[in-house]
């Protein structure tokens, strides 16, 4: 299998975390999203996937986009250590605080969106810091909310082993700190990410492990 993707990109990030969970061997091809305009940007990245977008997992002549699609597709063919639960109610759950990470906050604040506020929209950077923040205290205090008060969060988002939900998390916490928004105001997302970085799997995906990182 080839991953191609960007060190700094949470959807990158969240697939291979959900590779290293389930020990499966990839080989990183980087696509740096800045450098020369983008490379996502390319003809020849085009031609992998029309929307421009990282990650893109190639599995033999088969090419996936989507990081929630590729990780469930990971699901399906590697049933091995299951990122999704398996009863219907856990498993809508955790599809659930996924897709509000992935789905609701993380693209308000893509790269896309802020070069484009801070390029044909004209907004200073600490305006762009503050849509930045506003979304993160939005998504994240939701978030919050929704895991503390639920017998069913564990040691990890769904009970006391990683799944889907958890390799959302974890990159959106990182993004976050990048853009120096303050996480403290949540404690039971901090818990959680503590259980997933003790993680040798979560570990190794770090954006500063990649080869391509700067």
């Amino acid at each position: 299998m080839k991953l191609y993707g960007y060190f700094r990109s949470s959807a990158s990030y969240r697939v291979r975390i959900a590779l290293n969970l389930k020990g499966l061997a990839y080989e990183s091809v980087p696509v740096h999203l800045t450098r020369g305009g983008g490379e996502q940007l390319k003809p020849e990245f085009r031609e992998l996937n029309p929307q421009a977008l990282v990650p893109v997992l190639q599995d033999g002549g088969r090419l996936l986009a989507q990081s929630l699609a590729i990780i469930e597709y990971l699901d399906e063919v590697h049933p091995q250590v299951p990122l999704l639960p398996k009863d219907p109610p856990g498993r809508a759950r955790v599809r659930a605080l996924a897709q509000a990470i992935a789905c609701d906050l993380h693209p308000l604040n893509n790269l896309r969106v802020l070069n484009y506020l801070t390029g044909p929209m004209g907004l200073a950077d600490g305006a762009k810091q503050a849509w930045y923040g506003h979304w993160i205290a939005e998504g994240l205090g939701a978030l919050e909310a929704a895991l503390a008060g639920n017998a069913e969060t564990g040691s990890y988002c769904h009970g006391n082993t990683p799944g889907l939900a958890d390799c959302c998390l974890v990159p959106q916490l990182a993004n976050a700190r990048r853009f120096k928004c303050d996480v403290s105001p949540y404690p039971t997302l901090l818990r959680i990410e503590k259980s997933c970085q003790a993680l040798e799997a979560f570990q190794r995906a770090a954006p500063e492990k990649q080869p391509d990182a700067e």
